[in-house]
């Protein structure tokens, strides 16, 4: 078997009311690109029929699809790590399930990554979310360009495309927590972002929540970068020196005065200083733990995710052992079928 120019990472959780209709937009938008493809759909631990519809798909079409099926729910960037460990294509395209960015722009990405680039963000065009939800966006992914210096315009889109040695150091890695788009483009050494269309979900529900959001750019930020920690000490020192100022002033304002100035110097003394000093300090103990929890899942040494098994023909199997990727080993663990 010849190894595949193209591999379509498709992470899938709780996705069986939309993926009939994935599967016939898919198929036939990559045999229109008339090139050599594999599809590696992982199923992260769904709680409806997403297993079974999966393995129909793969009975249906074994020559070009391959399924991955977690023991659990490990969360959309673990399947797609596994997926980039058990993909063989020189070319790796990863697309969400829910429709929203169309398989028939995916011929868009392949064009790009063709000619030289080795990382190819998209950012979604006529964004089909609520107002808020852009807007929150936007806002967060500015804090987390300025924080990481990682220029990634539309995080949320991960519709994106990778180039075999991207693909290839980022399976060296072993980090426990990651932001896959993040540590991708880290390693990239001519990365691009193009617009791609965007539509309504086909079926079912979002996965992110906003508070999901929220801890994903916290978690991206605290992954990236040592900027936070940075920050909080210099926010201690300027609270140190403004303490100090105040306090000075404070005593000044007490000798030249007398009666309700005093008092109200008082109440700012052993109230609002207080509060402020006491939120700053939780704040910054929420930061250093943050970085603290890290270190503590990545030491223990557990693996990233479990597979319960993977759906591939005998010739898919050999041919990517053949290519050297990776089995199971310190990421992961395959739990043997009973």
């Amino acid at each position: 078997m010849n190894r595949p120019e193209v591999s379509i990472v498709i992470p899938v959780f709780n996705e069986e009311a939309g993926l009939d209709q994935l599967f016939q937009r898919l198929y036939p938008a990559l045999d229109a690109l008339s090139i050599t493809y594999e599809i590696v759909f992982v199923n992260d631990g769904s709680r409806d029929r997403s297993a079974d519809i999966l393995e129909a798909q793969f009975r249906r079409r074994p020559d070009v699809t391959r399924v991955v099926l977690f023991a659990a729910n490990f969360g959309q960037h673990m399947a797609i790590m596994a997926a980039f460990e058990h993909c063989r294509g020189d070319l790796v395209i990863t697309l969400d399930a829910d429709l929203q960015n169309p398989p028939e722009e995916i011929g868009r990405v392949v064009e790009k990554l063709r000619e030289g680039y080795d990382y190819v963000g998209t950012i979604r065009r006529n964004r089909q979310d609520s107002v808020f939800r852009r807007y929150a966006s936007r806002a967060i992914n500015s804090i987390r360009e300025k924080t990481t210096r990682i220029r990634i315009t539309d995080q949320g889109c991960m519709f994106r495309g990778y180039a075999r040695n991207v693909v290839e150091m980022v399976n060296v890695c072993r980090e426990v927590s990651t932001f896959v788009p993040a540590l991708a483009y880290t390693f990239a050494k001519r990365p691009v972002e193009i617009e791609v269309g965007h539509e309504e979900r086909a079926a079912g529900e979002s996965k992110y929540s906003l508070y999901s959001l929220i801890r994903l750019n916290f978690d991206l930020m605290t992954g990236f970068s040592l900027v936070p920690l940075q920050l909080v000490s210099l926010i201690g020192m300027l609270v140190s020196m403004f303490s100090i100022a105040v306090y000075v002033f404070v005593i000044f304002q007490r000798l030249a005065s007398r009666g309700l100035s005093d008092g109200i110097y008082v109440v700012w003394d052993r109230d609002i200083l207080e509060f402020f000093l006491t939120g700053l300090m939780l704040f910054s103990l929420g930061i250093i733990g943050e970085y603290v929890g890290r270190i503590y899942q990545q030491v223990r040494h557990r693996p990233r995710y479990v597979v319960q098994t993977i759906l591939e023909t005998e010739e898919q199997k050999q041919d990517l052992s053949r290519h050297g990727a990776a089995a199971a080993g310190a990421s992961h663990f395959v739990r043997p079928s009973s």
